[in-house]
């Protein structure tokens, strides 16, 4: 037990510099590539923070373990929507951009709403006796995963080339705090960082892992809580760290392009290797995160002023948050 316990400390001292880090080169290569810190938060740091969760789910999957590499995207993304944002939102208010609120969001939706769809075969199908995502479905997930993608990269070109008001302002505000990061530091920063956190979040799912095991946890609990939130402490320190330093925008735009990622890329790629069924990972689970995923994009949607997830729907997401780990604990 204590190697155990020694592997999750590491892991989180190892998280924490890795999301300070990941911030500083991010914000450095929005301001020299001339993009927001939200389409790098999209890619970039997305791309880095949701390794884990792929490394995990990939790993699980070929063991046979599919109740282990569903429960931790489902498990993740519930945590990244719900706790990560709403933590994100109470210690700055999050700005949602026009491109966020009518496209990266409604994809993030849509992405909750596929899984949704094609996991729960006994809702939707009386006869089925098992809740299975196929290949067929993964390849769904894969081809909407490849549209949001070029649907991102293309919008990042016009940045470059055409820089609306808010990358503007965000230009001549770092502008005006400091001296552009050199690029060559940007990309040591990032990859450093992502390292770091990659590295780290092994470490915390491990002595996790092997924490809820000993406890006698099943597959699909340990999935869902100890992997999930393992697996996305990438997540909540890059998130964490952007807000802090003011960078809201690039904190949300991690955790929709993670929860992305993970829901279509991670759990598609999965789903074409080898069919998972969902075991235990129940109709709580999926609704949960599907509603979650439409909560958040109401939440930035109401008000009459300019888009936010203010500080007390920051608390509401992660009271949410709390109330599911109570209900999922008490259905287990």
């Amino acid at each position: 037990m204590w190697h155990d316990i020694l592997f999750l400390l590491m892991g989180l001292v190892l998280i924490v510099a890795g999301g300070n880090y990941v911030t500083d080169g991010a914000v450095a290569m929005a301001t020299r590539f001339k993009v927001t810190p939200a389409v790098i938060g999209l890619t970039v740091v997305a791309f880095g923070s949701s390794t884990p969760d792929l490394v995990v789910s990939v790993l699980s999957t070929v063991q046979h373990k599919s109740e282990l590499a569903i429960g931790d995207v489902v498990g993740a993304g519930i945590f990244d929507l719900l706790l990560v944002v709403g933590i994100t939102a109470l210690i700055m208010p999050i700005k949602i951009s026009k491109s966020a609120l009518w496209c990266d969001l409604p994809v993030m939706v849509v992405a909750a709403l596929i899984i949704f769809f094609c996991a729960e075969d006994r809702l939707m199908d009386g006869h089925a006796t098992n809740n299975i995502l196929d290949r067929g479905d993964g390849l769904v997930m894969l081809l909407v995963f490849a549209l949001f993608m070029l649907y991102t990269f293309n919008n990042a070109r016009k940045q470059a080339t055409m820089p609306d008001r808010a990358t503007r302002q965000v230009q001549k505000q770092q502008a005006a705090t400091k001296p552009p990061m050199k690029m060559w530091l940007a990309i040591t920063c990032i990859v450093l960082g992502l390292g770091a956190l990659v590295i780290g979040g092994d470490w915390i799912v491990d002595g996790a892992s092997g924490i809820a095991l000993k406890a006698g946890m099943s597959e699909a609990m340990v999935g869902l809580t100890i992997v999930a939130i393992g697996s996305s402490v990438p997540d909540i320190a890059s998130s964490v760290a952007a807000a802090l330093k003011g960078q809201a925008g690039l904190a949300m735009g991690n955790v929709v392009g993670a929860c992305i990622m993970d829901m279509l890329f991670v759990l598609g790629t999965c789903a074409v290797i080898h069919p998972l069924n969902a075991g235990h990972v129940s109709l709580l689970n999926f609704a949960t995160m599907a509603g979650a995923a439409i909560v958040v994009w109401l939440l930035a949607m109401i008000g009459k002023g300019p888009k936010e997830i203010s500080r007390p729907e920051g608390a509401v997401l992660v009271i949410l948050y709390i109330a599911y780990i109570v209900a999922l604990i008490m259905t287990h």
